[in-house]
């Protein structure tokens, strides 16, 4: 079993190699809604995750009523899950704007960062669960065995943990 830093390191590495997340909020009728988020810096020691995004929108919208988010991340090779819980908050930081910013967002701001809409949103988490589900063919013929024996192998399927952050 890994130790509270090892599954705290395996989250940071994950949420750093995966470029896209889906950030879920609940919108003004109570509806969850999810948008893809470019996650732009990440420090689950310190308890950040910066993502910059666009105001007015409804993803803003929503988390000035209720800033309770979900993020959800995929691997590519979708061998691994991560869904972190949080606290976000709309921040105007010139500073942190400035250390975040890449060349990359111009494309989607006319005025660069000088931009109005731009916006620097922070994700407090408070917990983590993880789930990698390792090789697939040993996956399809665990349960194809437990199909035929009548047996539960959900827990050699695959690696899992919850955190608290």
């Amino acid at each position: 079993m890994m130790s509270k830093q090892q599954q705290m390191d395996t989250i940071q590495e994950m949420v750093k190699d995966i470029k896209y997340t889906m950030m879920t909020t609940r919108n003004d009728e109570n509806h969850l809604h999810s948008c893809p988020m470019n996650t732009t810096e990440t420090s689950i020691g310190a308890k950040e995750i910066w993502f910059i995004g666009h105001s007015p929108c409804e993803t803003v919208s929503s988390i000035e009523k209720n800033p309770e988010v979900n993020l959800a991340y995929v691997s590519e090779d979708g061998k691994k899950y991560l869904s972190i819980t949080g606290k976000a908050e709309l921040v105007d930081d010139e500073e942190k704007l400035n250390e975040l910013w890449s060349p990359m967002y111009n494309a989607y701001f006319e005025k660069g960062k000088e931009d109005p809409r731009v916006q620097l949103i922070k994700v407090t988490p408070h917990g983590a669960e993880y789930w990698a589900n390792g090789n697939a063919i040993t996956s399809a013929v665990k349960m194809a065995a437990a199909a035929v024996t009548d047996t539960a192998i959900e827990k050699s399927l695959g690696e899992n943990f919850s955190i608290e952050l």
